[in-house]
């Protein structure tokens, strides 16, 4: 199993904008987030088990293997709390399934596009919506959200595609843009607005522009 290790993502701007006042309580943050990264392991190990190669089948294995464990690092967080992982994911599950299938592309390039441009946004995401847990428990949760997810690994095997085929390139560009759509939708769903609508948005505005940017530069790394 891989151990964590400091994320080699994309980089972000050090000065994040977070998003306390909109965090949800930490039972529904961790059902929320430790589903989520349960459903990006699901979507990693499908694209090892239809890799084209042995190679890719070895590398991508790591990167499930990343998912996994941030997976289980939430949810030991919700066992040091008294809350069953399972019980708290419940309720989170048909919105996050309804996501990856919408986002689950049409063939195997597509799907490892997803795993990667929609994964690190919505990691990059939750790391700033942490900064509203309460205590240590917040401090915990970035460590684990912050691990590597092995988003160089999949720029590899992507650009080694794009390299073999260019046109590929092209159709994959048009899919990532596709994907920011849906993504931040889910990322609101993941909030807990208040009643003041124009507040709350001026506080999400400037995050996202950040998120974007950071999009960008992952569709940047893949010359898209």
């Amino acid at each position: 199993m891989p151990k964590l290790r400091p994320r080699a993502a994309v980089d972000i701007p050090s000065a994040k904008v977070d998003l306390a006042t909109l965090t949800p309580d930490l039972a529904t943050f961790l059902g929320k987030a430790a589903y989520l990264e349960l459903a990006i392991f699901e979507n990693l190990s499908r694209v090892v088990r239809t890799a084209p190669s042995t190679e890719a089948k070895s590398a991508l294995s790591q990167v499930a293997g990343f998912a996994l464990l941030k997976h289980q690092g939430l949810t030991a967080e919700l066992a040091r709390h008294g809350d069953e992982a399972a019980d708290a994911m419940a309720p989170f599950v048909l919105e996050i399934d309804r996501f990856q299938r919408m986002t689950e592309g049409n063939d195997w390039f597509e799907s490892v596009t997803s795993c990667y441009l929609t994964a690190g946004f919505l990691d990059d995401f939750l790391v700033r919506l942490a900064a509203g847990l309460p205590g240590a428990a917040g401090a915990r949760v970035v460590e684990i959200l912050e691990a590597d997810s092995g988003e160089s690994t999949i720029v590899a095997e992507l650009l080694s595609a794009i390299e073999e085929n260019p046109r590929l390139g092209a159709r994959l560009a048009m899919w990532g843009r596709r994907l920011v759509g849906d993504t931040m939708l889910l990322a609101r769903w993941m909030l807990r607005p208040s009643d003041n609508h124009d507040s709350d948005e001026a506080q999400i505005e400037p995050v996202f522009t950040e998120l974007i940017a950071a999009h960008t530069r992952r569709m940047n790394a893949l010359g898209l």
